[in-house]
């Protein structure tokens, strides 16, 4: 698994998302997630949004994933 395929899958699965993705040992990432549709929503949910863009990768593919997620305005 690679950063660039991760921020794809992201930036699709929510409409108009940013998403920024590092990890360097292919298995371990650390991803930031700006998208509109975060507004009004707890961290726990804001975390299912993006590892339902995922799927089956998440404990398999990608081992671990944190995560930063806010809006466009930083909340």
């Amino acid at each position: 698994m690679d950063t660039e395929t991760i921020r794809k899958l992201i930036e699709s699965g929510l409409p108009g998302a940013q998403a920024q993705v590092e990890g360097a040992d292919g298995v371990h990432f650390e991803a930031t997630v700006v998208a509109e549709a975060f507004r009004g929503k707890l961290p726990l949910a804001r975390h299912r949004m993006v590892y339902a863009t995922l799927g089956d990768l998440m404990g398999g593919a990608i081992h671990a994933l944190a995560l930063k997620t806010v809006t466009p305005d930083g909340k």
